[in-house]
């Protein structure tokens, strides 16, 4: 249904249940997340897919949600860090590792981890360093994010 100004009314499926919500064409999932659905653990960054601080999964792998259109998003699974529930392994891990510093980045990070873990749970080292460079962390926890990865992988054998 198109609304004035050129808005819609659209469904989005985030974090296993259905939201429906009213975009312009142009809204960035971003956006719609933070704004509409008050689902704030996706941050915005750099807003040009760069940092990595807005990921999310989007049916099972992880994207920067200041790239995606929301109209994009209809008919996807979108699962931010809210969807984590505090109790995936992943979280656990970097609590545990102490893979977070001033916090900015860790749900990005997290949904990273997470979405890596679900993909490939026995990811090698070089596989493990090329999904990290999606996401920027300028506190330099990137050792200890990795010791968090690691821990995951051997719980999930």
């Amino acid at each position: 249904m198109i609304l004035n100004e050129g808005r819609v009314i659209v469904e989005l499926m985030v974090n296993h249940e259905s939201r429906t919500v009213t975009v312009r064409p142009s809204d960035v999932l971003l956006d719609v997340l933070r704004g509409q659905l008050g689902l704030t653990g996706a941050k915005p960054g750099c807003k040009n897919g760069d940092c990595g601080v807005c990921t999310v999964i989007f049916d099972g792998w992880p994207v920067k949600s200041c790239l995606v259109l929301a109209v994009e998003a209809v008919g996807h699974q979108i699962l931010t860090v809210e969807g984590l529930g505090g109790v995936a392994p992943v979280q656990k891990a970097f609590v545990d590792s102490g893979a977070f510093q001033c916090g900015y980045c860790t749900s990005g990070f997290l949904m990273v981890c997470h979405a890596l873990s679900l993909n490939k749970p026995r990811a090698e080292e070089y596989e493990i360093e090329e999904w990290l460079q999606s996401n920027l962390c300028r506190c330099t926890s990137y050792k200890e994010i990795r010791e968090a990865l690691k821990t995951v992988f051997q719980s999930l054998s």
